[in-house]
């Protein structure tokens, strides 16, 4: 039976990511992997194996956050599902090689590195808040299927949705702000979808799992955050459509500022 502590920790950790999730388009996992790292250690699993299970953890949980998220932006037309069909298949592709092959090669402390280096560039490109050229478009067809990949292939490294590099990509081409973190909603389910799936096949088999694992993944932990998040990503969404966009830009960046000095100090340590 799980702590009830613990189960409150879960669903404060769900409603949290959730109303971010949907507020900023990331997905939620680059929030909730930080806290699941501290959750995981919590119930004495190997530093190693913690990060990697929380990674896994918080990209599964996406799948369920993205959906409830992408239907509250779409209903108000924000979505750019062209640009999803023209990124989806190079992120498919990256999410499988790195969740199936790259993920458990690397050493947990390692992917927290990259973890915080990847946050920390994109936290700094938004928050200076640096205006594309004016004449800059999305890519053609294999620029899009590339940019997808490395999208797929770094969110499945750190476990996130994705937003830290669709977004700041987007708005670098021109796509508003408002657009772009719709569209990253959209974006986090098949990158969830292809990287859980790897997690899931990529840990089996693995001594010092606890309890209710599929592989690198924590079953009561997806239940408790998703049944969470779910609730409170469509009310982030329509928060997203109030705010200015400066202001958004300034949240987007504090947030992974915040999560990028954690995950940095994790992987040091």
């Amino acid at each position: 039976m799980i702590d009830p502590i613990l189960i409150f920790e879960l669903v404060a950790l769900g409603l949290g990511t959730g109303f971010l999730a949907g507020l900023l388009g990331i997905g939620g996992g680059m929030l909730i992997g930080p806290f699941m790292t501290l959750i995981m250690s919590a119930q004495g699993v190997s530093a190693d194996l913690a990060v990697k299970m929380a990674i896994a953890t918080s990209m599964a949980t996406i799948i369920f956050t993205s959906v409830s998220s992408v239907r509250a932006h779409h209903e108000r037309g924000a979505v750019r599902w062209n640009i999803v069909k023209g990124l989806a298949p190079g992120i498919v592709l990256g999410g499988a090689i790195a969740s199936m092959g790259i993920f458990a090669v690397l050493k947990g402390t390692t992917l927290a590195l990259v973890f915080a280096a990847f946050i920390g560039f994109s936290a700094t490109q938004m928050f200076l808040d640096k205006k594309p050229r004016p004449g800059r478009e999305m890519p053609g067809t294999g620029g899009q299927l590339g940019a997808g990949g490395v999208i797929g292939l770094v969110s499945g490294l750190v476990g996130a949705g994705g937003g830290f590099i669709s977004v700041p990509f987007m708005v670098a081409c021109n796509v508003p702000i408002i657009n772009a973190v719709a569209t990253s909603a959209a974006l986090g389910f098949p990158i969830a979808l292809a990287n859980a799936t790897g997690y899931a096949i990529g840990g089996q088999g693995l001594s010092g799992l606890p309890a209710g694992s599929l592989g690198y993944i924590w079953l009561p932990a997806l239940a408790v955050i998703a049944a969470c998040s779910v609730t409170t990503a469509p009310l982030g969404a329509r928060m997203a459509h109030k705010l200015p966009v400066a202001r958004l830009k300034r949240i987007f960046a504090l947030v992974l500022y915040c999560l990028a000095a954690y995950m940095l100090w994790k992987g040091l340590h």
